[in-house]
């Protein structure tokens, strides 16, 4: 197979430059140092800033590649003590032809220097482009990932695709490999260490990386080659812009009615409105009253950037402020869980007892409400691995028939066999919403799947499903 240059590598420039070095660039502690020029040399690239304190010029790991390459250009003769990953030795073991989604992204990462983000559906098969990336890149990888059990699941799609050991930090295990699979937890605190030994970072669910302390597990890492891979980039806070500095440009972008039907199960959203009974309703409306009144007497703005967090310190303070908080839990679980919901999810579940469902609710009391009425398995936060593993087994398998999930089914993990979601409750993120549609959109012979969303009338949840819909998957 044709070998890929670095970026740096230019026109072969680097290495008559390396020749001569007088410069000296090495990683220290998630940056890169450049020793041998002077504070205020017009040599210096623009990514550096004088350290006073090492007497040397100090930027981001991250700036690796263009620094590197601002030497080339230049002609900056320069000794690489920074770089430690290395070249794989095989490439894929196991190869399928991609489809042409998967050809178009990494036709278009390659022509974007091997860096970008690449959005597609859940269940369009984002992972083998990655593979794709490695193949071509032929350099130490290191795959981040939001979850341990999407550690678990690339731990496994690797080592079949590659036939090579598999490095794994994170869950209790440390073992740095050239090829390596980690969460952002450990990444952002170990990156400072090992930022240097990876030419290629896949950032898995990428939308997790612009996060404050996640960032930095792109901003500590000197891999010249990145790829962001995610289905919904948009973040409510709006630090997505983040992702072009952090990983590079979106180079592709497929949305999830292009694709359903030839790569993705055809599917059809059905949103069902539910009514609180007279007496719901009563308390509803008595716990809206208190908690709104609060809320307006103290000026808060809950619509703003700070309003959650200020509306939580203040009722701390105050008797009436503790009963707004009260009121606040009593109108949202009245909502989330309203009896005609439940009396809805048994008809769901009756009609589709013969499908594979997954249930999803915004919080686990809600979560363990629905396993103990309705007698299915529950997954949460607190469910241990094992037992995650069997009772997607056993869904998978046919020997149950539904689960009930509050959000760690939310991302990455495959359910193929599943073709009904049924939103009981959840947030108002649009990310959330596309997410749990993906659950059920993987392609499997002559599969249609259902998304249901249960919204009880004249509440909050009425206008938290209307910002979670505004996706084009929905229109």
């Amino acid at each position: 197979m044709e070998r890929r240059s670095e970026p740096l590598d230019e026109k072969g420039s680097a290495a008559r430059v390396r020749a001569r070095a007088v410069v000296r660039l090495a990683f220290k502690s998630g940056t890169l140092e450049v020793h041998g020029l002077d504070e205020g040399d017009p040599r210096v690239p623009s990514q550096c800033r004088w350290d006073a304190r090492s007497a040397c010029h100090r930027a981001a790991a991250q700036d690796y590649a263009a620094i590197v390459m601002s030497f080339v250009r230049g002609e900056v003769a320069y000794e690489d003590e920074a770089r430690a990953y290395e070249e794989l030795e095989g490439g894929l073991r196991v190869r399928r032809e991609p489809r042409p989604y998967q050809r178009e992204a990494i036709t278009a990462w390659k022509k974007a220097r091997g860096q970008g983000l690449v959005v597609l559906p859940t269940g369009a098969g984002k992972s083998y482009v990655a593979m794709m990336a490695i193949d071509d890149r032929r350099r130490s990888t290191l795959v981040i990932a939001p979850t341990l059990d999407l550690v678990r699941q690339w731990y496994d799609n690797l080592r079949t695709a590659f036939g090579v050991d598999v490095g794994v930090v994170g869950g209790g295990e440390h073992r740095v490999l050239p090829i390596t699979v980690t969460t952002y937890d450990s990444a952002y605190i170990h990156m400072e260490h090992f930022g240097n030994r990876f030419g290629l970072v896949v950032f898995d669910e990428a939308h997790h990386l612009p996060g404050e302390t996640y960032a930095l597990a792109a901003k500590l890492c000197l891999a010249p080659f990145r790829l962001g891979l995610t289905a919904t980039p948009e973040r409510a806070d709006g630090r997505e812009a983040l992702l072009e500095e952090l990983v590079g440009p979106m180079v592709y972008r497929q949305e999830i009615v292009e694709m359903s039907g030839d790569y993705l199960a055809d599917y059809e959203t059905v949103r069902i409105a539910i009514d609180l009974s007279p007496e719901e309703r009563q308390r509803y409306d008595t716990a809206r009253a208190t908690y709104r009144a609060f809320v307006v007497s103290q000026g808060i703005r809950m619509g703003s950037k700070t309003g959650w967090s200020d509306f939580i310190m203040r009722s701390t303070f105050s008797e009436e402020g503790r009963r707004a908080f009260a009121a606040y839990r009593e109108q949202r679980q009245l909502a989330f869980a309203a009896s005609a919901k439940m009396e809805t999810v048994a008809q769901l579940l009756h009609d589709h007892r013969n499908d594979r469902a997954i249930l999803f609710t915004q919080d686990n009391a809600t979560a363990f409400d629905i396993s103990r009425r309705f007698l299915i398995p529950s997954i949460t936060h607190q469910t241990k691995v094992s037992e995650r593993s069997d009772i997607l087994a056993a869904l998978a398998e046919g020997r149950i028939r539904a689960v009930v999930t509050s959000k760690v089914l939310n991302e990455g993990v495959d359910v193929p066999d599943a073709n009904v979601a049924v939103i009981v409750s959840g947030s108002g993120s649009v990310r959330e919403h596309v997410q749990r549609l993906g659950r059920v959109l993987r392609k499997k012979e002559d599969k249609r799947a259902v998304l249901y969303e249960l919204v009880t009338r004249e509440t909050s949840e009425a206008f938290t499903s209307e910002r979670r819909r505004d996706h084009v998957a929905y229109r």
